[in-house]
């Protein structure tokens, strides 16, 4: 590829944005066969697909989630020209892009990155959430700048990283209201034969509580396994079966969830790191995460 159309990558942007090529061309006030000639044509030049579609929406390839990076700082940065020229200078936000491995909780997640929100030099946060091997990869190319997980960076990895441990807890088994008062009493031996709600084996959590589980003689009823801890939670709200997470954020995990507290496990716990290239950590708002997780949220 010699020469990128900007006309076309522009399209290939309100479209990814956007979703589906209707709602693109309300804000192009383009008519969608004009669109889709302008999508096949780029994908024509960069030799690959950038869409995939899934039901009425088109979703981003693996080169397109690439492109769309790129073409989100090249029209970022035009803006920025834009009202520089007009005589109203923008305040640049630095980029801070994280990579959050599927097993973390996502309230824990929240917790860990919104200090550097918080930071009176404004962030723009860009979480990108997949398996740990994968997003190992990308930090080790400097394509994120830190990498959240459950566990550290694993000896045999060929990743260049290093662990920076943000801090541990203990963990909680939570329920709906009706299924925490038929378990609380005599917990946690009425935990043997409970309908559980377990992440996959992937999880550092699981690998734990497995142990746990067997060192108390207890046999749980697993109900189902999950890898995205969310979801698990759904699961969990509507009342299929007791599950775990971290008592970092027990108040947060009722109150959003609307599920009640079971009891604690205070002999399982679990670490959470942040991973990155940089030995001593640099990046503000980098060095903002792991303060704070440090100092205040598993205090």
């Amino acid at each position: 590829m010699e020469w990128l159309n900007y006309h076309h990558l522009l399209y290939f942007w309100v479209v990814a944005r956007e979703g589906t090529i209707a709602r693109a061309c309300e804000q192009l006030h383009l008519t969608q066969p004009s669109i889709s000639k302008q999508l096949h044509q780029l994908e024509h030049s960069v030799g690959e697909k950038l869409f995939k579609r899934i039901g009425r929406n088109l979703v981003l390839t693996e080169t397109g989630q690439m492109v769309f990076g790129y073409a989100d700082e090249i029209f970022s940065l035009g803006r920025e020209l834009d009202e520089a020229l007009r005589g109203k200078p923008s305040r640049e936000r630095s980029r801070l892009l994280v990579g959050v491995a599927d097993v973390v909780p996502k309230l824990i997640a929240y917790r860990v990155l919104e200090p550097a929100l918080q930071l009176p030099e404004p962030v723009q946060l860009t979480c990108d959430e997949r398996g740990l091997a994968e997003l190992l990869t990308e930090v080790a190319e400097h394509r994120l700048d830190l990498v959240l997980s459950d566990s550290p960076l694993p000896p045999t990895s060929a990743a260049r990283a290093y662990n920076h441990l943000l801090g541990e807890c203990g963990v909680c088994i939570f329920g709906s209201s009706s299924l925490a008062r038929k378990i609380r009493r005599g917990f946690p031996q009425s935990l043997d034969g409970a309908p559980f709600l377990l992440p996959t084996r992937k999880s550092m959590l699981r690998r734990s509580l497995d142990q746990w589980f067997d060192s108390q003689n207890i046999r749980p009823e697993l109900i189902g396994e999950f890898d995205d801890s969310a979801l698990l939670k759904v699961f969990g709200e509507a009342g299929v079966g007791l599950f775990p997470g971290p008592s970092a954020v027990e108040k947060e995990t009722c109150r959003h969830y609307n599920v009640q507290l079971v009891g604690r496990l205070d002999a399982v716990r679990e670490r959470f790191y942040a991973i990155s290239v940089e030995r001593k950590l640099k990046h503000p708002a980098v060095k903002a995460i792991t303060e704070a997780a440090q100092n205040t949220l598993f205090q």
